[in-house]
């Protein structure tokens, strides 16, 4: 009797055994901020021929009300995986949400890096800081000029009237007039 009931058992757990098995399979999640400017990278251990799968969203920080907003359009994720010899193994640019694969073909130390696309937005708007300050350092070397340069013709004037009120008086005098 023993040996009837063993049966129906062993055919329901190991399909249970080997599903619990697959479900214990080494997986990680990680939750980090990456700034507009900033590239993280990370390292991993990773066993040839093995497929590792990345989920990620992007969302900018609204720093007035300090809430995530909603995935803009324009802003995206670039991923690059380098295996451990240093080739590159994935590099492409992914819309705000979505997911990346790839396959291990070596065994090793792959280095898995992230960095958002709105760096071109940070450079472009650095960019455009940098000539504004270039304007105002300009504005403000010009109207230095100015000054100086009204400085100088109301010092000429002065010296002149001084010269004119001089020789104007010379010439009366010798004339005899005063």
């Amino acid at each position: 009797m023993a040996g009837v009931g063993a049966g129906p058992l062993r055919s329901v757990g190991l399909p249970a055994l080997l599903f619990l098995a697959l479900c214990a399979v080494g997986v990680r999640g990680l939750y980090f901020h990456i700034g507009e400017t900033e590239k993280r990278c990370f390292i991993e251990e990773i066993p040839d021929e093995t497929m590792v799968i990345g989920n990620y969203r992007t969302q900018m920080w609204d720093k007035q009300k300090e809430v995530f907003l909603p995935s803009t359009p324009g802003l995206g994720m670039h991923v690059e995986v380098k295996d451990p010899d240093g080739k590159v193994v994935l590099s492409r640019q992914y819309g705000s949400e979505g997911r990346f694969t790839f396959t291990s073909h070596t065994p090793g130390e792959h280095q898995i890096c992230l960095h958002s696309n709105s760096t071109r937005m940070a450079l472009f708007a650095g960019g455009k800081l940098y000539r504004e300050e270039r304007f105002r350092l300009t504005s403000e070397s010009t109207n230095q000029r100015v000054l100086w340069w009204s400085i100088a013709q109301t010092v000429i004037l002065i010296l002149t009237g001084i010269w004119q009120m001089r020789h104007l008086k010379s010439f009366f005098e010798a004339k005899k007039l005063v």
